[in-house]
């Protein structure tokens, strides 16, 4: 019985733990400064992710009031706002922060690991190829629409002002989605007895990657790419466009 009454309560503790969990080791190596020091770059850096996470926290809240998917009290607190957990307001802000740190880490430690400008365009024209079919041929399906019309959307604005952070980013993304799967799937049931998040399947394409809607991976893209882009743009703005392999030892490449 008691264990019982234990393992109810840690349950709880799922969600807000895997946030903090995820976000703990770049938030401590944010600080040191023999490598990239990137705590000198946060105010920025937060700025744009609190003003993307404020575009999706809206499609979320939307969804969540819409059933499109739901959140299972079994794994959370329980404080809500507007429909959603204080864990998912979090997620938003923690994840994307932990997800591009692995981007401008890469940066820092492999300069020169980048694409082509050729390559990175005819990779966001099949991409935007890709996800403008997905669309036209599913736009009944709300979630669906939404995920892959925003990236479709986003390849489009890359094709045209061709953003040499694509360079890099297009690259990054396929580490940052090793975690995102470990992430993503612990809040859709990959390793608890019911998903933390569950979808109504009829607004997506029924294709799952693990436990989690392939849609999810797109919008992933969508946020952490976006938060990069607006990141570089306040950067500058706020003259601090010194490279970020800027350390003790260290040429600038």
């Amino acid at each position: 019985m008691i264990n019982d009454e234990l393992t109810i309560i840690m349950e709880k503790y799922y969600y807000i733990l895997l946030n903090i969990a995820t976000f703990s080791v770049p938030f401590f190596f944010s600080f040191e400064k023999k490598w990239m020091h990137f705590a000198r770059f946060w105010k920025p850096y937060f700025l744009a992710i609190i003003s993307v996470g404020l575009f999706f926290i809206i499609w979320d809240v939307f969804f969540a009031y819409s059933d499109i998917w739901g959140f299972n009290d079994q794994y959370l607190l329980g404080f809500r706002i507007l429909k959603l957990p204080i864990e998912e307001w979090l997620f938003f802000l923690l994840i994307p922060y932990s997800s591009n740190f692995i981007h401008y880490s890469l940066e820092y430690f492999f300069p020169r690991l980048q694409l082509s400008k050729i390559a990175t365009q005819i990779i966001s024209i099949a991409l935007l190829i890709i996800s403008l079919g997905v669309v036209l041929g599913n736009y009944d399906r709300l979630y669906t629409l939404c995920s892959f019309g925003l990236f479709a959307l986003l390849m489009l604005a890359q094709i045209i002002y061709q953003w040499k952070y694509a360079r890099r980013f297009y690259l990054s993304f396929i580490l940052i989605y090793l975690p995102f799967y470990f992430v993503n799937g612990a809040l859709t049931g990959s390793y608890s007895v019911n998903p933390v998040v569950y979808y109504d399947n009829a607004e997506n394409l029924g294709i799952r990657v693990g436990t989690m809607p392939l849609e999810d991976s797109f919008y992933c893209f969508s946020m952490l790419y976006s938060s990069v882009l607006l990141f570089e743009f306040l950067k500058k703005k706020m003259n601090l466009d010194q490279p970020i392999r800027i350390s003790h030892g260290h040429k600038n490449n």
